[in-house]
């Protein structure tokens, strides 16, 4: 950092110190487009995060570790909002385990990582960076209000990043949805990730919902209806931790996604009939936009057997297709489930 530059930082009360986040991403097991529709669904964090680290101002980026246009839009957005800011962002460097554009959140991770980290980087003089500089609602606001400018839709992926483990939402037309609840995902599960290799698209996804919700479709409606109540027996079968259930209940809010609203594809079909075929394992599409990544559950104990027999029968005729093994993740602060709504 020059001088200028530590001299007007003192001057506006930042502290240019380094600030780093490290953002899970997130399953919906269901209720697509219900957090801004209207009706619940049930995400899941997981623990293939993304990690944003940010080095003091004037910095190089390193090659390659860079948040692309992402960096200088959040920190505009936050300009708007917190005094003191410069012109510029410092350097970024971004990493993330969650395969992109997959239905994971890995969008929506990177950049809670960002407003994260940039928000701790501003400390004011004599912060100790153990603190939230401004409140993780507050974070979780911002980060939809920034997101929604862009794509036009729901606030389930940044409380799931950030509140983490299984959350029962209630969607809401404008804003963030409401936690209905909060809880840890049963150990002795774990999370197997197909990665169908193939890429979603939210925005015209987003767009072509949109159309049908002012029309008055009644198939987004018999979609909306069969969602909610797959969500209701999702959140039941991990209460009463009943995996047998639980499948069921993802396969149901699979069917409502598939035939009513086309949100599958054929190769994501096929990974399903495969699937189910080799392990007995069922799996769900998460996240809308015609691609992306199936997720099942399946006991924890089995967890290496099932993915070592899943990527056998993949074999060469589905070389791009990636099985992931993951567990249930902690958010930035789970309190935020605690915290009531505005």
């Amino acid at each position: 950092m020059t001088e200028a530059e530590e001299g007007a930082a003192s001057v506006h009360g930042i502290v240019p110190a380094v600030g780093r986040a490290v953002v899970p991403c997130r399953a919906c097991l269901s209720g697509e487009d219900l957090d801004w529709l209207g009706g619940r669904s049930v995400s899941l964090a997981l623990d293939l995060p993304t990690s944003v680290v940010v080095g003091p101002l004037g910095a190089a980026v390193p090659a390659g570790g860079g948040a692309g246009s992402w960096a200088d839009e959040v920190w505009a957005f936050l300009r708007r909002r917190l005094p003191g800011l410069g012109p510029r962002p410092p350097a970024v460097t971004a990493r993330s385990q969650a395969p992109a554009a997959s239905g994971l959140s890995s969008s929506t991770a990177l950049i809670v990582a960002l407003f994260r980290a940039f928000t701790q980087a501003a400390l004011p003089a004599g912060g100790d960076g153990g603190e939230w500089p401004v409140p993780a609602r507050t974070l979780a606001q911002w980060a939809y209000e920034f997101e929604f400018a862009i794509f036009n839709g729901g606030g389930m992926d940044h409380l799931a990043v950030i509140a983490g483990g299984l959350l029962l939402l209630d969607g809401r037309t404008t804003g963030l949805p409401e936690i209905r609840h909060r809880t840890a995902f049963p150990d002795e599960w774990a999370v197997v990730v197909l990665d169908s290799g193939t890429r979603k698209d939210t925005s015209d996804h987003i767009r072509s919902v949109r159309a049908q919700l002012a029309a008055g479709d009644a198939r987004l409606a018999a979609y909306r209806r069969r969602s909610d109540a797959a969500s209701g027996a999702v959140w039941e079968a991990v209460r009463d931790r009943d995996l047998a259930a639980l499948g069921a209940a993802m396969s149901e809010a699979h069917s409502a996604m598939r035939d009513l609203q086309r949100m599958s594809t054929p190769l994501l079909e096929e990974l399903r009939s495969l699937a189910l075929r080799t392990v007995g394992l069922p799996l769900k599409l998460s996240g809308a936009g015609g691609g992306g990544a199936l997720v099942g559950v399946c006991p924890a104990a089995d967890r290496a057997e099932v993915v070592a027999r899943l990527r056998r029968a993949l074999g060469p005729a589905h070389p791009r297709v990636r099985v992931i093994e993951a567990r249930a993740a902690a958010g930035l602060a789970p309190e935020v489930a605690a915290a009531p709504a505005p």
